[in-house]
């Protein structure tokens, strides 16, 4: 049995080693990051998941950016501990926090990953949209959240403020 709460400031550390385990050195390097620091993150849906011995499994994390002038949600990292993948919980993560961003009335999200993966999710490339280099277009991945959300937006992703 697994516990979904909301990401806390004394969740912080534990969830950074947690991504620290599951993701290359120098992850911090990742273009993505560029658009995360300095900027709060969208902490109701910053959730973590954790087994009947309170040990963390799972996390992922959003936060805001900005595409063409227009509010967007960055999904990432979310990440499963090694000896928990396979069982659904990043799945879950994602499909949780999808949920309660439309809730809470975000229209878009946006992503770098694999498609094979997040197409499963509904994500799709996204044309028009550059991340900051170096990023492979062909990971730039997105989600409407309500219908029509991506139409006309394009441009370079730039932090929230």
């Amino acid at each position: 049995m697994y516990r979904l709460d909301e990401e806390t400031e004394e969740d912080w550390w534990e969830v950074e080693a947690l991504y620290d385990l599951c993701f290359a050195p120098g992850r911090t390097a990742l273009s993505s990051y560029r658009l995360r620091d300095g900027v709060p993150t969208v902490a109701a849906l910053c959730l973590t998941l954790r087994d009947g011995d309170g040990t963390l499994a799972a996390a992922i994390r959003y936060w805001p950016v900005r595409v063409g002038g227009r509010d967007a949600l960055l999904l990432g990292p979310v990440a499963v501990h090694p000896t928990r993948q396979g069982e659904g919980l990043g799945g879950l993560l994602i499909n949780e926090s999808l949920a309660e961003a439309r809730r809470l009335g975000w229209e878009r999200v946006m992503l770098v990953g694999d498609a094979p993966y997040y197409s499963r999710f509904g994500f799709h490339k996204l044309s028009g949209v550059e991340m900051p280099p170096p990023t492979n277009p062909d990971r730039v991945l997105g989600l409407a959240l309500k219908a029509g959300a991506w139409d006309g937006v394009t441009g370079i992703v730039t932090k929230a403020t």
